[in-house]
């Protein structure tokens, strides 16, 4: 004993500090990883196959097997061919439709289950024969006894603010105001465009309102889209500064400052798993297309990438869910969506397509959109120091399973993700976001905006642009 107290006053009181946090951590990953497994097989046995499609974008699922389902050819006919658009119909398109009162009640009730990933109960409501109104005034244990519906699917379904509406976590400090433009790479322009089309009028009333009222004027719906005065673009920047992580002693990865050159993307080679989804596509592409130049997908028109961490997880799948179901925003303003992967799992991308993302997916073998987001390399976390370690990616992953969504535990999931916006031709990348935390999603607001002021761009505006390359 004497022995031993000799040697532990020979320390410094940093090295015994040390010895202490080492030890702990060597503990803690221990206890970690054994309750992460544990939590892993038991969720493995209460997932649900059947319910996969419980807020799927394929219109088949999302009509169900009630009265909207025979008027499938005739929605097909007047253009209403995917969910995000139909679900932004107003009375004056419905009646233009000859929809029933059935009919029309069975649309806000799957409009209203699908922006809360509830989908397994639509049958179920509309058979009942009440609107939802009267749904809504019910009480949990006669939506429990009449309905079958979960506790937790109960304190959803009362919940009239939309899951699927929510953007990042409460705004914290940000780190940096988004870079200048440059002729390169920024592509900006100062005032927000009037946006008058027919169908972007009835997809503002439905994104504005708060209640079951549904004319609003465009203005005030536009207004909600709106950057507000004195917002700072976080740019490249994710949702939140570096957190301190395990009380300072997990330093996060650094991130790059500046926005990829165009050269880094335009020639990466990609192949298109899937088409954009409408009524009656083939689940998957069946013959494999041959891979294909990036920069012919923002030839025509202005597009945004979505770079997918893992199909499987379930940060990633409410990330794709809540920016894709903003579909119709994206048509009137004439930009692209795509989802953009790194890693070719068949199984892994059906089950991805059309449930949590309706466009296309493209495959990136090399990860060279990934690599781009790093800087030409690729941007990785551990799961102990970027997951369990890390309160933001932890808040991030409860409100993802807040919104509903199911999950798995296939492929590589710690190369980290983010989005791209590109101008149409050779204008450049107006916007890169960098997913710093396991789960942090593009601002819906800037990604909007950013579009916005990309259909207001002037060819004058890049000098030495050729004019053909706006037209």
């Amino acid at each position: 004993m004497i022995g031993l107290n000799q040697t532990v006053t020979t320390l410094t009181l940093s090295q015994a500090f040390n010895i202490l946090i080492h030890l702990r951590s060597l503990i803690y990953i221990k206890i970690s990883w054994a309750y992460f497994f544990k939590r892993l097989n038991s969720f493995r046995r209460r997932i649900r196959p059947q319910h996969n499609w419980m807020a799927s974008f394929a219109m088949e699922d999302f009509v169900g097997n009630g009265a909207l389902k025979d008027l499938l050819p005739k929605l097909l006919e007047e253009g209403w061919d995917d969910v995000p658009t139909l679900k932004v119909m107003n009375s004056e398109d419905m009646d233009s439709i000859n929809m029933t009162r059935q009919q029309k009640d069975a649309m806000e009730i799957r409009s209203y289950l699908h922006d809360r990933t509830l989908m397994q109960y639509g049958d179920q409501l509309e058979i009942s024969g009440k609107c939802l109104p009267e749904l809504l005034g019910l009480s949990a244990v006669d939506l429990s006894a009449q309905f079958g519906m979960k506790r937790g699917h109960i304190a959803r379904f009362m919940d009239r603010s939309s899951p699927c509406e929510a953007d990042p976590l409460p705004a914290l400090p940000l780190r940096q105001k988004n870079p200048a433009p440059s002729r390169d790479n920024s592509i900006y322009k100062s005032e927000l465009s009037s946006l008058n089309s027919r169908k972007m009028q009835i997809m503002m009333r439905s994104f504005g309102r708060n209640s079951n009222k549904s004319e609003v004027t465009v203005e005030q719906s536009l207004a909600d889209l709106k950057i507000k005065e004195g917002h700072i673009f976080k740019g490249i920047v994710a949702a939140a500064p570096a957190e301190s992580r395990a009380c300072g002693c997990v330093k996060a990865p650094p991130i790059v400052e500046n926005v990829a050159p165009y050269s880094a993307i335009e020639n990466i080679l990609i192949q298109k798993l899937t088409p954009e989804y409408k009524i009656g596509t083939q689940r998957l592409v069946k013959t494999k297309t041959p891979p294909m130049k990036a920069m012919e997908l923002w030839r025509e028109k202005p597009a945004v990438l979505l770079c997918i961490r893992r199909p499987g997880c379930i940060m990633c799948r409410a990330e794709a869910h809540q920016l894709y179901v903003k579909k119709p925003i994206f048509d009137a303003l004439g930009v692209q969506l795509y989802a953009v992967i790194h890693e070719h799992i068949e199984a892994e991308v059906n089950d991805f397509w059309p449930r949590y993302w309706g466009g296309v997916v493209l495959y990136d073998k090399s990860m060279e959109f990934f690599k781009a987001l790093g800087g030409g390399k690729l941007l990785k976390d551990k799961f102990i120091s970027g997951f369990l370690f890390n309160p933001r990616a932890i808040a991030n992953y409860k409100r993802a399973r807040a919104m509903g969504v199911e999950q798995n535990f296939k492929g590589e999931g710690e190369i980290k993700g983010g989005l791209f916006i590109v101008g149409k031709g050779k204008s450049g990348i107006a916007y890169q976001f960098i997913e710093r935390n396991f789960g942090d999603w593009a601002p819906s607001t800037e990604v909007i905006e950013i579009c916005t002021r990309l259909q207001n761009l002037q060819p004058s505006q890049h000098g030495t642009k050729s004019s053909q390359e706006y037209e």
